[in-house]
């Protein structure tokens, strides 16, 4: 008579995978609830972030009258992916966990089996699925009025946008949150926040492309992260040259770094947030 036998056990890394994929779930599901409730202010969010469609205009506009290396259209092109970038990779976390600290909150969050980072991830996440209608829409609307900058991009430039969209992002909330840990000595964190915004307005390509600037100061401004985060992707999507291998190895080089120094301010940040009573 053949013995039976137990069923195997799930695999420690399936089980792994699946519960990730149960926390991801509903975490997402959570937060998107939470933002749905707020949809009006997603459509002045989305709004807020149309500053490349004011610039396009002016850029525009200086392009058919002088020499830039781009066409009326081909800047249209730019901001419009710039419009793009900014939907994927806008970040707020800072204001979020400075929040948390001075009211104390951070203290239910870290009870919690789980880091806090992973509940600034998912809201940002959701916030990307809830305002995405609304985005589309807006585009939708920019081809209407501006017809002649339509334009199909190939498959192969649309997933490296996807894919360089996602570093961007992923880079820019590591940035976002690193500063973010000086909250625990000051209740003013999210003024680095905004002497930083200075070079990530200027270096990023979201007020002109980096093309129009002076050599040096494009050669200079390509060893920071800035131009990572907006002008990378978006020159990617419209066809625009781009230096794939170092922008690879500068994504890489600066989240390595800025991923260092977190994890080094967290654990301070830890001892004096306990040593405050928290």
């Amino acid at each position: 008579m053949p013995t039976s036998h137990p069923p195997s056990p799930i695999p420690p890394f399936l089980y792994s995978l699946k519960r990730i994929g149960r926390i991801t779930s509903t975490l997402l599901s959570v937060y998107y609830a939470y933002m749905v409730e707020y949809r009006a202010e997603l459509v002045l969010w989305v709004l807020a972030g149309s500053l490349p469609f004011i610039l396009m205009g002016i850029w525009s506009k200086a392009a058919a009258m002088g020499q830039f290396g781009l066409s009326p259209v081909e800047f249209a092109r730019y901001f419009l992916a710039t419009f793009l970038v900014r939907q994927f990779t806008i970040v707020w976390v800072i204001w979020e966990f400075e929040k948390e600290i001075v009211e104390g909150r951070l203290s239910f969050r870290l009870l919690q089996p789980l880091s806090p980072v992973w509940h600034y991830l998912a809201s940002h996440q959701a916030e990307r699925l809830a305002r995405l209608p609304f985005a589309l829409l807006l585009i939708g609307f920019f081809f209407l009025l501006y017809p002649q900058a339509f334009w199909l991009p190939s498959l192969s430039e649309i997933v490296l946008f996807l894919i360089f969209s996602a570093l961007a992002f992923g880079l820019r909330f590591l940035m976002q949150y690193t500063l973010s840990m000086f909250a625990f000595w000051t209740e003013r964190a999210s003024a680095l926040e905004q002497f930083w915004f200075l070079f990530y307005l200027f270096l990023s390509g979201l007020i002109a492309p980096l093309s129009v600037f002076p050599p040096a100061v494009r050669a200079i401004a390509l060893w920071t992260p800035f131009p990572y985060l907006i002008n990378f992707p978006a020159s990617l999507l419209v066809g625009l040259p781009v230096n794939m291998t170092q922008g690879i190895l500068v994504i890489l080089g600066w989240g390595i770094l800025f991923y260092l120094i977190c994890r080094w301010l967290w654990q301070k940040g830890l001892r004096q947030y306990s040593g405050m009573g928290a």
